[in-house]
């Protein structure tokens, strides 16, 4: 398995939703964000998640600008395939792997959200937005081959399209999506296909869907979940946790998530909404699955809350469905990883879920 953290790079807080005048708001300024990566460097995560969109930081950038102070974590770098020609960002793509001795992974955010996509002047319609993605990414794979790619599709034209040098690996394609047209473009062109923290039950039709039509494409997917975390040495204690981030939530926050989410064109949030109905009773949707989070916060909205035990048990359980990577994140993001990375993740390592840690050392820079 892969163990993967979130980079804040839109902020960070110790609530979900914190207002704009929160005491303890954390600005996702370069020492913030160089303390969560240099953490999960030496904790042995495997990768850092960065989000994409108006309300945090360009990806590309925070996290280049963290290729100095680590050693082996990768960054799983989040963009939109419309705002960039596929050859330019396979350009991109080559010089960041070998900027960064071979860290860089590469996260494909189609994107669901009108009001979001208008802010980059995206106008196209659902079904035409992935189906340019799909183009995209056959161009972008086209350019990292070393040799001139031409291509002629309904939505890109490209001649000769290459990079100075093939990247070295080949960035792994991640991608998410709950629709069929988003599946469609999983099945035939990526390498991970992501999920939300679903209920095992829920997500494991899911797994078993993309699989066959992966296999009907002559394809094999890996697979991937994104989920928040509470781990704590007692269930007691991560549940207290959890507890106070729902007792901080303001009923006007509530009620106007659900709101938005009650509209929503993404498949993928609507099946997270449904799991609670924004009714706070109906938080705990399967054994140390916890929907709270998704009150208030759009996209992944559940969170495993339990033991370091209790959270190595559920992770197993989603590995046996099929899932080989996942992708955590917590509030805050420092504290949360040292809590995952030296409760949880020994646990995985003592079952062989995990292989040994590694010595890191320190950066190559520092702050002075």
């Amino acid at each position: 398995m892969r163990m993967h953290w979130f980079l804040p790079t839109g902020g960070d807080a110790r609530d979900v939703l914190p207002g704009p005048d929160d005491p303890h708001h954390r600005p996702p300024d370069l020492p913030y964000l160089a303390q969560i990566a240099t953490a999960c460097d030496s904790l042995g995560f495997d990768g850092m998640l960065t989000p994409c969109g108006t309300g945090c930081e360009d990806a590309w950038l925070a996290t280049a600008s963290l290729i100095p102070l680590t050693r082996r974590v990768k960054f799983l770098v989040a963009f939109r395939p419309t705002l960039l020609t596929p050859t330019l960002a396979a350009q991109m793509a080559s010089t960041y792997q070998r900027l960064s001795n071979g860290r860089l992974l590469v996260n494909i955010v189609t994107g669901a959200e009108p009001a979001e996509l208008a802010r980059f002047g995206v106008w196209e319609d659902k079904d035409t937005r992935y189906e340019r993605t799909g183009e995209f990414i056959e161009i972008m794979r086209g350019a990292w081959s070393g040799a001139p790619f031409d291509y002629e599709g309904d939505h890109y034209t490209v001649a000769a399209a290459t990079t100075r040098m093939p990247p070295e690996p080949t960035p792994r394609i991640y991608f998410g999506g709950a629709s069929e047209a988003a599946e469609r473009v999983a099945a035939r062109h990526v390498d991970v296909y992501l999920a939300w923290g679903e209920p095992p039950d829920m997500v494991a039709e899911r797994v078993a869907r993309m699989r066959a039509l992966a296999a009907a494409e002559q394809r094999s997917l890996d697979f991937g979940i994104r989920l928040h975390v509470i781990a704590r040495p007692t269930a007691e204690e991560a549940w207290a946790v959890a507890d106070a981030l729902l007792a901080r939530m303001d009923p006007e926050a509530i009620a106007a998530a659900q709101r938005d989410f009650a509209s929503t064109q993404s498949v993928g949030q609507a099946r997270m909404a449904s799991l609670h109905g924004g009714d706070p009773n109906r938080l705990v949707v399967s054994p140390n699955l916890w929907a709270g989070i998704g009150l208030v916060r759009g996209g992944v909205g559940t969170a495993l809350v339990g033991s370091y035990d209790e959270v190595a048990d559920r992770i197993a359980e989603y590995h046996d469905l099929g899932f080989d990577e996942f992708i955590f994140s917590g509030y805050p993001h420092l504290e949360e990883a040292y809590w995952f990375g030296e409760g949880v993740m020994p646990i995985l390592r003592e079952r062989g879920l995990l292989p040994p840690r590694e010595p890191v050392g320190g950066p190559v820079f520092s702050f002075r």
